[in-house]
């Protein structure tokens, strides 16, 4: 009979990343120089040993800057890895003549690279795209919690305008973002009563037609079609040309083009287009009446 929980097992696991915390956290420090050194060897002639040194020397910087995102609820070797990518990405893009710190310039890109990696997976639905949105996404709570608007629920009109002003983006954002931060994810497989009689996804509204609703629509388009296609029969060629450029094609040719192409006027154009249309409007209404009525013109 399987056990239900193994704490071993667990203990074996979590081995590994505390293994991997141990040597990252011990690993030393470097220097300026050092750093300018490594970085030259690895850009210049792709030494991996340099690489390796100097992305081992700024794991505690991963470390350090993924602890701070703890609270999203994601698996913490997750962010460490994600800040790994970030890590690589300052390496490949490093300029050690512009004499900047490595560390500084790769906890820009540490950052970045988990702040994307939470906002794909805190939840299934898409937090943040434009960068106001990601600002507000990781902000929010600190500044809610400097105007000491803890209470975590819908925001007063007085702490979306501060919100709004201390982080320079709309109120209306404010607002959207801090009820997004309080719901969650909810399955619709979920039952909406305690009984389990029904789950969420019952109460999707279909919006699209009936079958017999399409199919019947389908036999009147094809219907109408007919019908205009016998009524253009009346109009001359020119005529013909104008209306299937000007009200039947997907994209609308313009009078003026239409008057290069016909070596005519675009004020021509206009008219001929009008005659047309009048020849088209009194054929159709001998057949059906009213043929705006009836859906053909």
């Amino acid at each position: 009979m399987a056990q239900a929980s193994n704490p071993t097992a667990r203990t074996r696991s979590a081995d590994p990343d505390r293994a991997f915390l141990r040597t990252a956290m011990d690993a030393p420090l470097l220097e300026r120089e050092e750093e300018q050194t490594l970085a030259i060897k690895w850009r210049d002639d792709g030494d991996e040993q340099a690489l390796h040194a100097l992305t081992q020397a700024y794991m505690r910087l991963v470390i350090a800057i993924a602890s701070k995102f703890r609270k999203y609820g994601l698996p913490f070797a997750d962010l460490v890895q994600e800040g790994n990518v970030g890590l690589m990405q300052a390496a490949a893009r490093f300029e050690p003549e512009r004499e900047v710190r490595f560390s500084t310039y790769a906890a820009w890109w540490i950052r970045s690279s988990i702040q994307d990696y939470v906002l794909r997976n805190w939840s299934i639905v898409r937090t943040g795209t434009t960068s106001a949105q990601k600002t507000l996404f990781f902000n929010l709570r600190r500044v809610r919690a400097m105007i000491n608007d803890i209470n975590g629920g819908e925001m007063s009109a007085e702490n979306r305008a501060k919100t709004a002003k201390a982080l320079r983006v709309p109120e209306k954002d404010v607002e959207k973002m801090s009820s997004r931060l309080a719901a969650s994810d909810r399955s619709l497989n979920a039952p909406f009563t305690e009984d389990g009689d029904g789950e969420w996804q019952d109460l999707l509204e279909d919006d699209r037609p009936a079958p017999e609703e399409a199919v019947m629509a389908s036999h009147d388009a094809e219907k109408r079609g007919k019908w205009l296609y016998e009524a253009m029969e009346a109009l001359t060629d020119r005529e013909q040309l104008i209306i299937r450029e000007r009200k039947l094609g997907e994209d609308v040719v313009t009078l003026e083009a239409l008057g290069i192409r016909l070596g005519i006027s675009k004020e021509r154009v206009r008219q001929i287009e009008h005659q047309a249309l009048t020849k088209l409007k009194k054929s159709l209404s001998k057949r059906f009446g009213d043929p705006e009525a009836a859906g053909l013109i």
